[in-house]
């Protein structure tokens, strides 16, 4: 596997740099670069620590709640508060996707969205969700 097998995408990592930037900032390409096999590196290790908790339960899927306790043992708290922030978010908006699919499956629609407009309709309201922020974490 070659070095840019391994990596995050440059341009994505170029993208996230830009949006947290003053529009008028510049970013070289050695600083893309040097983000890139830094984010790389943390991604891989968190990853690995909870790869680890896995294989000694006997399990083959890494989940959020795995990253989360691995974020926790690693001593990144104010990580491990996010993602957990986010894991409670995203399940509660997928506890209301599937009382909404419930009760349009209960009147004998379609389980979920029929056409493009609908698939964008549930998209935002998701992303309002997440948006929205919760005072409450996961722990």
């Amino acid at each position: 596997m070659t070095d840019e097998d391994r990596l995050l995408p440059i341009a994505n990592v170029g993208r996230l740099m830009k949006q947290i930037l003053p529009s008028n900032a510049k970013i070289s390409k050695e600083a893309k670069q040097t983000v890139q096999e830094c984010a790389t590196e943390f991604i891989s290790f968190v990853t690995c620590e909870a790869s680890d908790k896995c294989h000694r339960e006997n399990r083959k899927t890494v989940n959020g709640d795995d990253i989360w306790w691995a974020l926790s043992t690693l001593g990144l708290d104010n990580y491990a508060d996010a993602v957990g922030r986010h894991l409670y978010k995203y399940r509660e908006a997928e506890r209301e996707r599937a009382e909404h699919n419930k009760g349009s499956n209960d009147s004998g629609n379609e389980k979920g969205p029929s056409t493009r407009s609908d698939l964008q309709s549930q998209s935002t309201k998701f992303i309002r969700v997440v948006e929205k922020g919760s005072s409450s974490t996961a722990r």
